[in-house]
């Protein structure tokens, strides 16, 4: 059974329950894996913050992720030419597993044909993401960065802060289009 969704632009009326819809979705990851014990939020009580969201959407193009008229996610994508920046996705996690968010990447892929190179990043205790990226969506890792090896393009995420909340690192996945 094919899942089929839209991506409708997201509404200025929208936006602040996007943001909570967004957090909600970033701590229930972050709960599954660690439980009450995580400590790798960017502000108080939060795995992703407003802030980091809020900027998101300022600097990209935000999308609504609707399923039978139904809100169940977002995306933030940011174009440039042929060069794609999957920033923000998220599916609600009461709607987990029933393959929404690879039918909003497809949507993504035929909304910027334009676009050959993919590119998106998640820490590295996200499993959910990493098999979605790699396995259902055909993106490759081709790098962790992590106290050793620091994201170049990321000067916001310096050592100090990318060690706070995320000590273990993060995965950059890429995809190719041809």
């Amino acid at each position: 059974m094919t899942t089929i969704v839209q991506l409708r632009p997201l509404e200025h009326s929208d936006r602040e329950q996007f943001v909570l819809d967004n957090q909600e979705a970033f701590n229930y990851g972050a709960l599954e894996e660690f439980g009450l014990r995580d400590n790798h939020f960017e502000e108080d009580g939060q795995i992703i913050s407003r802030e980091t969201i809020e900027q998101s959407i300022d600097d990209g193009e935000a999308y609504r992720i609707v399923l039978d008229g139904k809100k169940v996610g977002g995306i933030v994508i940011k174009v440039e030419g042929e060069k794609g920046d999957l920033d923000l996705l998220f599916i609600a996690p009461s709607v987990h597993s029933k393959g929404i968010g690879y039918a909003a990447w497809c949507e993504v892929e035929k909304l910027y044909p334009e676009v050959k190179v993919w590119e998106t990043v998640t820490p590295y205790f996200e499993q959910r993401n990493i098999h979605f990226y790699v396995n259902r969506c055909g993106f490759h890792i081709v790098e962790f960065f992590n106290k050793y090896h620091q994201a170049p393009n990321n000067p916001e995420m310096n050592a100090e802060k990318q060690d706070e909340q995320f000590p273990d690192g993060m995965f950059r996945f890429e995809k190719i289009i041809r």
